[in-house]
């Protein structure tokens, strides 16, 4: 059984990178949405995972590796996502929905020893999917032009994290990040009098390697079972760089979407050291041992500048403040199910580095979520099926922009047992 599930976390993470995943128009700008990190356990508590140190033995923390001081168990993780996006634009009174199903996580951890904590993720990092279409008719009909936007592609990144547990207080964690993927943007312009289209095509193609520090406290008073807990991480050294191919030329379709009688009027390459910038996180938290906790985070990202059909696009510095926690009601309760669940909650507001028009793309939204235990499971061995909802709003109608409400629906298995561990007796 144990290695049918390693066969398939191999399995499940090769369909991962062939994966389509739906987003906003904002999406056309710099490496499309920002997926990570969209694991169900910090989605639901609305994205706090920096002084979040897990009260159960089976939950690994990839966003601040030094928050694995109680995790003793081997544990597999798969999870999926499915995206609901509703849009509105006052341009044309114009309204829209998109949806999307994905794979959005799968993960390996396992304790090396009673200090040193080890696990491996795979997930969509960021998308790209839209067309847009834009025309201007005549009275009649007839249209003058039209402007054809469309993008495709996803940035995997794939994790390898290491945490270390200093004494009973004090824990550091290391995550190594590489992120891999090929973006692509089009924009096609043609009128009622050409024969041909003038597209402007960018290609980004990202193959890049930073690291992630982490450092954690936490203080329990044992005559109460409360605790205080402080984390910090900050994300820095990128190692390699994206290559951005710009091409500018004219052509017609023939079959449907091959090129035909294609001349190039411009074409070059240019590279980039800042797609992954400087980022840092830091949070608090309070809570009772297996009862309850409450944490609240502060991120920050510096800005970075992109090329995007052929011209740099700067964006800004962007914070986000989250805030969340979990209730457990009484897991030594075997009469009430409901009574061992883990129930989340959270909120977040994220002020956007893009911003357009002097409108600054910003985002919101709370979550929700419950572990539901198996059968099987235990205090000591907490395996169960996951799920979480997130709603939110992204963006605005002012100057002809676009209002994103978002229903993001999550399901997900954590299979925790101890393998990997040598037998003490025949």
């Amino acid at each position: 059984m144990k290695k049918i599930f390693v066969l398939s976390f191999i399995s499940v993470g090769y369909f991962l990178n062939a994966q389509n995943l739906s987003n906003s128009p904002y999406a056309t700008y710099g490496i499309g949405d920002v997926k990570y990190d969209n694991t169900i356990e910090t989605t639901s508590m609305g994205g706090i995972s920096t002084a979040f140190i897990s009260d159960f033995n089976s939950n690994f923390n990839f966003g601040n590796p030094a928050n694995n001081s109680n995790f003793e168990l081997t544990s597999i993780k798969l999870e999926a996502t499915n995206e609901n996006n509703y849009f509105k634009t006052d341009y044309n009174n114009t309204k829209s929905t998109k949806h999307s199903t994905y794979l959005s996580n799968i993960s390996l951890a396992f304790p090396i020893s009673s200090k040193i904590k080890m696990g491996i993720l795979y997930q969509p990092y960021s998308s790209k999917s839209y067309d847009i279409v834009n025309t201007e008719t005549q009275l009649d009909g007839t249209t003058v032009y039209a402007n054809r936007f469309n993008g495709k592609g996803t940035l995997n990144t794939a994790q390898a994290a290491l945490s270390y547990k200093i004494n009973a207080q004090f824990a550091v964690g290391v995550r190594a990040n590489l992120y891999f993927g090929n973006l692509y943007d089009v924009n096609e312009f043609t009128t009622s009098t050409s024969e041909l289209i003038n597209g402007y095509e960018t290609k980004n193609s990202i193959k890049n390697f930073n690291f992630t520090l982490g450092a954690s406290y936490q203080h329990i008073n044992t005559s109460t079972d409360r605790k205080l807990t402080l984390g910090a991480t900050t994300t820095f050294g990128n190692t390699s760089n994206m290559t951005t191919d710009f091409k500018n030329s004219t052509y017609y379709y023939t079959d449907g979407e091959v090129k035909a009688n294609e001349t190039i009027i411009e074409q070059r390459s240019s590279s980039s050291k800042n797609l992954l910038p400087l980022q840092a996180s830091f949070g608090v938290g309070y809570g009772s041992e297996n009862q309850w906790f409450l944490s609240a985070q502060l991120d920050y990202k510096k800005g970075e500048n992109i090329s995007y059909f052929g011209k740099t696009f700067d964006f800004k510095d962007s914070y986000r403040v989250s805030a969340g926690g979990w209730y457990l009601p009484n897991y030594n309760n075997f009469r009430n199910y409901f009574s061992r669940v883990i129930y989340r909650y959270g909120a977040f507001y994220e002020k956007g580095n893009i911003e357009l028009y002097g409108n600054s793309i910003n985002k919101f939204g709370i979550s929700a979520g419950v572990m539901l235990p198996f059968k099987t499971s235990s205090i000591n061995r907490m395996s169960g099926l996951e799920l979480g909802v997130e709603l939110g709003k992204r963006g605005t109608l002012k100057d002809n922009l676009i209002n994103q409400n978002f229903v993001n629906l999550k399901v997900g298995f954590n299979f925790a047992d101890k393998w990997f561990r040598k037998s003490l007796y025949n």
